[in-house]
């Protein structure tokens, strides 16, 4: 097991030192026929796994990659982080050891993850709006959402309806309020919702 961008390769294992190898994952000793090396550790091939959908990494591939203390397989670094390691703001590049933030998949840097309207800073915890492609704080949304005229983002197709995890209603996105998190933090960004017919609940943004 490989992680892109690390120089660092496993020591030498012999037979007579497996014994006392410890798996990074559960902490016990690894007397297995293989064992895989990954952030400078050596694992269990069955706890080896990636920290967002728990698939098992040597299963699925030769390596894996890491960014703040989290393993991930491919699929998962590339909708956590994108593809393109570029601000969805700025357009600069996004180093591999930087936090970043998550809107509807799209990625930012810390400072740039801003309010379109007043430019602050969206911190996590931070309750905000993401409408057409463009983030508003709490305080800027734009005054569709605060007088309830929605018929506008209703039919806005970049908007797809979310399903509440409490009851099986659709939830349209204008009611969709998000919170900010790091996604290293978090892995997924967390958004609560208040719809009639439903209590409120947790939902999860793709």
């Amino acid at each position: 097991m490989v992680n892109p961008g690390s120089s660092s390769q496993p020591p030498p294992v012999t037979a007579g030192s497996l014994s006392w190898k410890r798996c990074a994952g559960c902490g016990g000793k690894i007397a297995d026929r293989f064992l895989l090396y990954a952030m400078d550790s050596y694992w269990h091939s069955r706890c080896l796994k990636c920290s967002c959908c728990q698939a098992q990494l040597g299963d699925i591939g030769t390596s894996c990659y890491t960014k703040s203390g989290m393993i991930l397989c491919r699929n998962d670094y590339i909708r956590l982080f994108g593809n393109s390691g570029a601000c969805s703001a700025c357009g600069q590049s996004i180093p591999a050891s930087e936090l970043v933030m998550r809107a509807q998949g799209n990625v930012y840097h810390l400072k740039c993850f801003t309010c379109s309207t007043c430019r602050n800073r969206l911190v996590p915890g931070d309750r905000f709006h993401y409408i057409n492609g463009s983030l508003f704080c709490e305080h800027d949304r734009p005054t569709a959402l605060i007088n309830g005229h929605l018929n506008s983002l209703q039919s806005n197709p970049l908007l797809p309806d979310q399903k509440c995890l409490q009851c099986p209603q659709e939830v349209p996105p204008e009611a969709v309020e998000y919170h900010a998190s790091v996604a290293a933090l978090f892995l997924l960004d967390l958004a609560k919702a208040k719809w009639p017919g439903c209590q409120g609940g947790t939902m999860i943004v793709p």
